[in-house]
């Protein structure tokens, strides 16, 4: 029979895994991403890379939080993490209006459209891990970062719908429209770490 103590550090530890799980996958993001959106001129896969970069930060603070770090250095990490995120929205709203006026046409990019692809069904069951984790520790840190993870999954079906269209249907359009949906998170993100909704 197992004890709630017992029960508590193996979910304890699967919440850990899961956070450790989703630190690796970012890292390894960065540099697929960094090398698909060079090669291709991405907007998009520039942006996403960024979110991956922002996202190992609010990892970060999460795995303080379960190691049971102060609430000053949460606080401190959070607003690190939102100034990271208007920087985010500053850059990506800049080059995808560059990128629309001059009408830069990005090229296509295979690595990019399996690697969000990939990514996006990998952060959909992490996301599922982590809330589920998160309601039975009854952590709301861990539950809130879950959905973070969950929306990691749908910008990363929103960037591979824009590299689809662009090279499948010649909408180049569609990597700059999808910069802009990044923008829209990375503000959401800044505002609600600012205004304490974390």
């Amino acid at each position: 029979m197992t004890s709630p103590g017992d029960t508590r550090q193996i979910l304890l530890r699967r919440g850990f895994a899961l956070e450790y799980v989703t630190l690796g996958w970012n890292a390894v993001g960065i540099v697929v991403l960094g090398f698909a959106a060079i090669t291709a001129r991405s907007v998009a896969l520039a942006g996403f890379g960024l979110d991956s970069l922002i996202e190992i930060g609010a990892l970060t603070v999460v795995l303080w939080e379960l190691s049971g770090a102060g609430a000053a250095r949460q606080r401190r990490a959070l607003r690190l993490i939102g100034a990271a995120f208007a920087a985010l929205a500053v850059y990506l709203a800049v080059q995808s209006t560059w990128v629309l006026v001059v009408g830069f046409r990005p090229r296509h990019s295979a690595a990019g459209i399996a690697w969000t692809a990939i990514t996006a069904a990998v952060m959909f069951a992490l996301a599922y891990g982590k809330s589920r984790t998160g309601r039975a520790l009854r952590n709301p840190v861990l539950a809130t970062e879950g959905r973070v993870t969950l929306v990691d999954g749908i910008l990363a079906t929103a960037v591979l719908a824009g590299l689809l269209l662009n090279a499948v249907a010649g909408w180049w359009q569609a990597d700059p429209a999808a910069g802009y949906i990044l923008v829209y998170y990375a503000v959401r993100e800044c505002r609600q770490i600012f205004l304490g909704q974390h």
